[in-house]
């Protein structure tokens, strides 16, 4: 694991902290062990200063004794120093002087080129993190993805038929997946041809490749307020600065897009038009055509996430993509329509482009998986009874979120979604990051919508999805609701109220019991 810094946000501490709070037994017990761990994995290096207890407290929505008690079991165990003045520090080894980190000149200069945003090495993301934990009976309302495969996709690989001499290494991708996936874009009235389709795995290894092609440390990316976590991680990663423009009810401000790009001509501008990741909003049409006008006058390559594009509950005929307009990069894939685990997606963009991608997926990976594409091709090659399943499955859950929140937790405002996974929330009070963690106690992991949010508003919304059986639903709006009880702020003065965290203190005896025991081992 890479190390975090020398003096890490308190925000990035706290995601990196992961579900420190979902296993059993006193929460400082709990805090010290996910911090012993970071400590001992490197993440968090000697000389590292770790944020006030006061601040620490707030941000994990505990009582301050809990980070005091957490912070002194390490120190009483050599791993951290606490001096008066000085802050709370990781110790260095006894018997190891400190030496210099490889790669940490690199990293200088890259923060330097970028304006003091450093290079990221690794996610430090909720929507990531939840998933390299352990199961734990925790349901997961963070990550939006299926929870399970579709019969198709099971019958399909049950009589897949691998083909013969080949050798498997197919950089771009198998022929026959690329001209099916062209062929979807010709059928929404964008014609496409075979070369113009780069394979990936997932739509996630699309964006990554083209900001590793298109970006250098410094360059301007224009991203969407709030916007999907993964791609800021990305650009994150390529030490890129994010120009965030505000998302309103009709989708991102175009107004404003148009003039980042006139003013900064950055090397790449991110969107997603359709169903947008978090808030839900579609971008009208002659909005779509005017931004793709302004983008292609002005040089700027323009992405386009198609993701969730499939996903609209109306019957009525859909808007054309993007790229009906002109030259837009389109990334797309099968992980929402079909499954996660189908780890099948794409590019679509000028044939040239896709050439280069192509040559950079190679030194990476030579390929994408050769049964996942065959299977692919076959569902896309009757795509309609998949896609009109998971439909009818996601208004079935999105109607039934709707009325559980409505029902134990009418104090949050969300509008009813048009198509794709998610509920944008909004809090009365409070910050989603700081109940976030109250959540975890209470057995549920949601989105805080200020991860999500390079402008850094969005700090009441929560981004919830609607993707879970039933059952599993109402239970996890019930732990929101006691969540949320616990949560509420303690009047001004009241007893035991904590002035460093502006909730009710919490003393190093709090502790993580979960409830709801009878849906132990759902990590869906």
């Amino acid at each position: 694991m890479k190390p975090i810094g020398h003096s890490p946000a308190p925000d990035d501490l706290v995601s990196r902290l992961g579900r420190w709070s979902a296993g059993r037994g006193p929460l400082y017990l709990l805090l010290a062990a996910r911090l012993r761990r970071l400590v001992d994995e490197g993440a968090l290096p000697p000389g590292t200063l770790l944020p006030p207890d006061r601040r620490l407290a707030k941000d994990l929505a505990v009582g301050r004794t809990t980070v005091v008690a957490a912070y002194d079991t390490l120190r009483q165990e050599g791993r951290l120093v606490r001096r008066q003045g000085s802050g709370t520090r990781v110790a260095r080894p006894a018997l190891a002087p400190e030496a210099p980190r490889a790669g940490d000149a690199s990293r200088a200069g890259d923060a330097s080129r970028a304006g003091g945003a450093p290079r990221v090495a690794e996610t430090s993301n909720p929507l990531f993190l939840h998933l390299l934990e352990a199961p734990d009976g925790v349901i997961l309302l963070s990550c939006a993805a299926p929870a399970e495969p579709p019969p198709e996709l099971v019958e399909a690989y049950r009589s897949l038929v691998l083909p013969g001499g080949d050798l498997g290494y197919h950089p771009a991708g198998l022929g026959v997946l690329r001209e099916a996936v062209a062929a979807r874009y010709a059928e929404r009235g964008v014609p496409t041809g075979p070369g113009q389709i780069l394979v990936t795995t997932g739509a996630q290894q699309g964006l990554s490749l083209l900001a590793r092609l298109l970006l250098a440390p410094g360059d301007g990316v224009l991203v969407e307020a709030p916007t999907y976590p993964g791609a800021l991680d990305l650009f994150r990663e390529a030490a890129a600065v994010p120009l965030p423009v505000a998302v309103g009810p009709d989708g991102v401000d175009v107004a404003e897009a148009v003039r980042v790009m006139e003013r900064h001509r950055p090397a790449l501008a991110y969107v997603v038009a359709r169903f947008q990741n978090p808030t839900g909003t579609v971008l009208p049409p002659l909005a779509g055509r005017r931004l793709v006008a302004a983008a292609n006058a002005l040089g700027v390559p323009l992405v386009d996430d198609e993701v969730l594009d499939d996903l609209a509950f109306g019957t009525a005929r859909e808007p054309r993509p993007l790229s009906a307009y002109g030259e837009v990069i389109a990334v797309g894939s099968l992980s929402k329509v079909v499954w996660g685990g189908l780890r099948i997606g794409w590019v679509r963009g000028p044939a040239p482009l896709i050439a280069r991608l192509a040559r950079l997926k190679a030194l990476h990976d030579l390929g994408c998986d050769v049964p996942s594409q065959l299977v692919a091709a076959r569902l896309l090659a009757d795509f309609g009874p998949v896609r009109a399943a998971r439909l009818h499955a996601l208004r079935a859950g999105h109607a039934h979120l709707r009325a559980e929140l409505a029902r134990l937790l009418p104090s949050w405002s969300c509008a009813p979604a048009t198509g794709g996974q998610t509920l944008w929330v909004r809090l009365p009070h409070g910050d989603g990051v700081s109940f976030a963690q109250v959540a975890l106690r209470h057995g549920v992991a949601v989105l805080p919508g200020a991860t999500t949010d390079a402008l850094g508003g969005s700090v009441r919304q929560l981004r919830l999805h609607f993707l879970l059986p039933r059952e599993v639903l109402t239970e996890a709006v019930r732990r929101l609701a006691a969540a949320w009880a616990e949560y509420g702020p303690a009047p001004a003065g009241a007893p035991g109220a904590d002035p460093g965290s502006g909730r009710g203190g919490g003393t190093g005896a709090e502790t993580g019991v979960r409830p709801g025991a009878s849906l132990q081992g759902i990590t869906l």
